[in-house]
This record gives C-alpha cells, structure tokens and sequence, in this order.
C-alpha cells in the first residue's frame, strides 16, 4: 500500500489512477513545514521525511513548480503560492503583451520507507494561453498548453499520460514494480 500525503485530493486521485490493479492508495492531508528552496526535488524529501517521522507508513509527497520563460523561471517552486495568491488571473496579466509564452511544469515525487527515499521526475513543455480554456483538471491547468490543448481541455487519461506528474508518475510505478512489490 502507498499512501498519498497531500492536501489536494486531485492529486491523490491521479496517483490511485495510475496504481489501479498493482496496490491500494490511500490519502492523507499532512501539514508539512515546506523549506525554502529553488529545489522541488529538495522540497518534496524534506516533506516526505517530514511526513514519514509523523506518520511511520510508505508514502510519496511530490512538489511541482512552473517555470515561465520570460519571467525568468518564476513561479517556479513558489507555484503553489502563487496559484493561492493571485491564481491564473494574475500569470495572464503578468504574461500581457509578452511574446515569449514558453513554459514547463516539473514535478519531484519523493518515495519514503523503511529503507529510505527515492525521487523521480517530470516535466513537460508547453506555453501560457492568453486565457483559460477548459473545464477539466485544477490548479494552472486551464492556462497551460501541451500542444493546442490545455491540461484542462484534456480528459484524466488524455493528461495522464502527457503531464508532469504522469511521467514523474511512471517513473515511479516502474520503479515501485520492479522493487517494491
């Protein structure tokens, strides 16, 4: 069994997706003291230890950040904040009149157990629309293009298999198969 600590049930939903048939997934929300870094594999080991001192239980903890091009990586691992503080409203009016709308997300899953920690990345490049477009997913999701289509003009398959997490996602189910079960 491998347990989720997040406060984003979205996001535990897409991890039980991706281990359907191989192990259960249970949730936790956990507060973890997130550290200052540039780093989101750094931050999601440091949760991750956090979390596992607490609770004594396999778990994943990720950390994801956008990096927008023209403004020079930010938000970067501060996504989360950001997306709180002045959410997709506030990138577009940052991103006005810019030409350059490259961006990627990155995505850091950290594995914790008795026998230590494994980390395991994705990223995926794309660009900032103009405005939001779809309805499906959350977060920057409406804003983000992979393509033509934004993460949230995409259905949970269609994004799994293209996002960030879906591939930092199956890294880790690879790795978790051929160790772990």
């Amino acid at each position: 069994m491998i347990t989720v600590v997040t406060g984003n049930k979205n996001k535990a939903a897409e991890v039980a997706a991706f281990f359907a048939g191989i192990t259960e997934v249970s949730h936790i929300s956990f507060d973890c003291i997130e550290p200052q870094s540039d780093s989101i594999s750094e931050i999601a080991k440091v949760k991750a230890q956090q979390a596992y001192a607490a609770l004594r239980i396999p778990l994943i903890v990720d950390d994801t950040g956008l990096f927008i091009e023209s403004l020079g990586g930010f938000p970067g691992p501060y996504a989360a904040y950001v997306q709180d503080s002045i959410g997709n409203t506030g990138i577009l009016r940052l991103m006005d009149g810019i030409q350059n709308r490259r961006a990627y997300f990155a995505t850091s899953i950290a594995y914790i157990d008795e026998n230590g920690i494994q980390t395991f990345e994705g990223r995926v490049d794309g660009e900032i629309t103009d405005s939001p477009r779809g309805t499906n997913g959350f977060g920057y999701d409406p804003v983000f293009s992979v393509g033509t289509r934004t993460l949230a003009e995409m259905d949970m398959e269609e994004k799994n298999t293209v996002s960030h997490r879906a591939r930092a996602l199956f890294a880790f189910r690879e790795w978790y198969l051929s160790n772990r079960s």
